[in-house]
């Protein structure tokens, strides 16, 4: 499954994006006065390829894992609360239920690493257009500071699991998607995998996660140090990367978001564990990095690196740090602003109106 949708990754449509830019310079309005959201409007041209994109079936993909390294005290929460949240999710309870509303996108959570039974939830009737998949590889990472988080087989599982689960969405009709993310620790392992994938110190690319202090925060940064030290990780080998420091929801965003590639389906990156996914999905394909969109910039440390290194340019920054899909659920909406802009607004000549 993986490498068929590696395979199936093709750059985007240039002739799309050509007449795309060709009738923003005629709307009516100065050319590139619209700034950003003109870029995001031929972004979306090429990525569907067709000159006139649209932005009518939304769906934000929330991925959920727990973390063996919580043991080592990287988090303020205990990870029974990952599971709590995704019931949550379920009663549509949480903020990015509020914010997928407010755009119109539907919300599906998967359950690809949590530590506890969610099966009797599946059953539930949805709450605010808010459903639950179960593609459990595992109940959550091992500690990746004591050796890999999980095996090569069970990464590789993770990301076929977002594959899946993907597909699933696009059989279903869908122009956008956006991807989050639920897990208690998880800021560590995509701090680990930034500093793997990227090259940069352990310390500048690791934060404060849900609000550690600062003898806390040199503790996570001493962990990640360990489990790099003790796995050793080859940058150019992401699936060995994701394997040894990485986290199954992690995995099952980088599989979603090939495979939305794959499909021409833009996709709408949320924050800095997201931007970690990102990283692993564009090491297994470099072309997929044309199909996403940077919705923000988190406060997380790592997150500008990150954004850096994939040149990646975030739509706003509103010092978000929750993850959930909600920097993405912002993000389709300009995004649908954008491509509005396009294709509702007049050219010069519609309008009878003298150009430049």
């Amino acid at each position: 499954m993986l490498e068929q949708v590696l395979r199936s990754i093709r750059p985007p449509d240039e002739a799309a994006r050509s007449q795309a830019q060709a009738r923003q310079n005629s709307l009516t309005k100065p050319p590139g006065s619209l700034g950003r959201l003109e870029e995001l409007s031929v972004q979306l041209a090429g990525v569907q390829r067709t000159p006139l994109p649209a932005v009518r079936r939304k769906a934000i993909l929330t991925m959920a894992g727990d973390h063996g390294v919580v043991a080592e005290g990287v988090s303020l929460y205990p990870p029974e609360v990952t599971a709590q949240m995704v019931r949550n999710f379920l009663a549509g309870g949480a903020a990015v239920n509020v914010l997928a509303a407010h755009v119109g996108a539907r919300v599906v959570v998967t359950d690809v690493g949590v530590a506890a039974d969610l099966s009797e939830l599946a059953a539930l009737a949805p709450a605010g257009g808010c459903r639950l998949e179960l593609r459990k590889v595992r109940a959550g990472t091992r500690n990746m500071a004591r050796g890999p988080a999980m095996s090569p087989e069970e990464a590789r599982a993770s990301l076929e699991a977002g594959i899946a689960v993907l597909e699933e969405e696009a059989e279903r009709g869908l122009d956008i998607v956006g991807i989050g993310e639920m897990g208690i620790g998880n800021t560590t392992p995509a701090a680990a995998i930034a500093a793997v994938m990227t090259g940069a110190p352990v310390r500048e690319v690791t934060g404060r996660g849900t609000g550690l202090g600062e003898e806390a925060l040199e503790r996570k940064v001493r962990v990640i140090e360990k489990a790099l030290e003790s796995n050793r990780p080859n940058p150019r080998d992401a699936l060995g990367v994701l394997a040894a420091v990485g986290g199954l929801e992690i995995g099952g965003m980088a599989g979603a978001m090939l495979a939305a590639a794959a499909r021409g389906i833009p996709v709408v990156v949320d924050g800095f564990i997201c931007g970690a996914a990102a990283l692993i999905a564009c090491s297994l394909q470099e072309r997929a990095r044309d199909y996403l969109i940077a919705s923000h910039q988190s406060v997380e440390a790592g997150h500008r690196v990150i954004l850096g290194h994939l040149g990646l340019k975030p739509i706003f920054n509103l010092d978000l740090r929750l993850g959930e899909g909600t920097g993405a659920a912002l993000g389709i909406g300009l995004v649908e602003a954008a491509v509005r802009i396009l294709t509702g607004m007049a050219t010069f000549g519609e309008a009878g109106i003298s150009g430049a």
